[in-house]
């Protein structure tokens, strides 16, 4: 006996006009800020080096800043939004050891030694203040909902911010120091020496961090614990200690970062981890939170873009700054929401 079949007429294949849509809007956003950043490239060639190069400056600190963020994400899947204020402390621990204890107020060959004890000191103290907040602060609350952490993040970030307020500390004003970087010739706006700070500095430690995840066992196990705790456990691995030393790294990052916005900037503010913290964390987004070339991509990507803002005749200027650097945020997470080197998933925090 046979089994008669018939085929039914092949269904034509839906359009799915939603996902269209958004792509083609997204390209047309990023037409468009290519098209911004060319005219002011082509209207004014020596002012848009100018306004590019403080942005490369700016864009490496908020890398070291970012890194912080989106290495603590990836491990623990944390936004720790107490890493910019941490920053802020280092910026007044930076000032207090290099002007009041060290006594420097001009750098130079002789003043070189004062600098690297100056980057050691700001550097420990923010390993040893993020691996003492995740071990009195988060490491109770791993297995809490999520909402936990976040909020007792925030509401470290506010005693940190209350620690700068007080008097013997900064003050709740602005308090000026020495501009210890002077002379000499300058790219645009900016002095060749500072430039050569920011990347002398930053270049290397990025690199050293790389290659510490990257190639050291210690490295692997940070990855390991990233992908499984329970797993990364049962094969030996000490998780509170890996987590303790990815926060270690972090906050050695934002302490060399507070060394590096003390010395071009030559000025300390309770409120400064605030705006740069959450310029970081944008640009830890931007790049794909968890992944730390994008972190770094991501940073540089904000500086230059907040750079043209403010420098090119074509920009907002700085009193809009802000509002480009998270008028990016806000675009990203309608078009591209695990960001540019981020992965897709299916759970989202």
């Amino acid at each position: 006996m046979s089994t008669l079949v018939i085929a039914g007429a092949p269904r034509k294949a839906k359009i799915r006009l939603g996902p269209l849509i958004e792509r083609v809007a997204g390209y047309l956003v990023l037409i468009i800020g290519i098209a911004w950043v060319l005219l002011n490239l082509f209207d004014d060639l020596s002012r848009f080096e100018s306004a590019f190069v403080t942005g490369l400056k700016n864009g490496a600190m908020y890398a070291l800043i970012a890194l912080g963020y989106t290495m603590v994400y990836g491990i623990i899947e944390l936004i720790n939004f107490a890493h910019g204020d941490l920053f802020m402390l280092a910026t007044i621990v930076s000032a207090n050891v290099m002007v009041n204890v060290l006594g420097v107020t001009n750098l130079g060959v002789a003043t070189l030694l004062p600098l690297l004890i100056t980057l050691v000191v700001a550097m420990a103290f923010g390993a040893a203040v993020n691996v003492g907040a995740e071990y009195f602060a988060y490491r109770k609350l791993r297995n809490a909902p999520k909402l936990a952490p976040l909020m007792t993040a925030v509401g470290l970030s506010f005693v940190f911010r209350g620690i700068a307020q007080q008097d013997y500390i900064n003050g709740s004003t602005q308090k000026n120091w020495p501009q210890i970087i002077w002379g000499g010739p300058k790219i645009g706006d900016t002095y060749l020496w500072q430039l050569i700070l920011v990347f002398g500095v930053t270049v290397p430690l990025l690199l050293l961090m790389t290659w510490i995840v990257a190639k050291t066992k210690r490295g692997k196990a940070m990855r390991a614990v990233a992908q499984d705790q329970d797993g990364a456990r049962l094969m030996g691995i000490n998780v509170n200690g890996t987590i303790s030393f990815t926060f270690a790294m972090g906050g050695a990052l934002a302490g060399a970062a507070g060394v590096l916005y003390f010395m071009v900037q030559t000025q300390t503010y309770y409120d400064t981890g605030t705006q740069l913290g959450l310029i970081a964390f944008t640009a830890a987004v931007l790049g794909g939170i968890g992944n730390l070339t994008g972190a770094v991509v991501g940073a540089m990507l904000i500086g230059i873009i907040q750079g043209i803002n403010e420098g090119c005749a074509y920009g907002l200027g700085q009193a809009w700054s802000q509002t480009v650097v998270f008028l990016i945020l806000i675009i990203l997470m309608v078009f591209k929401p695990e960001g540019i080197f981020g992965r897709r998933t299916t759970e989202k925090v």
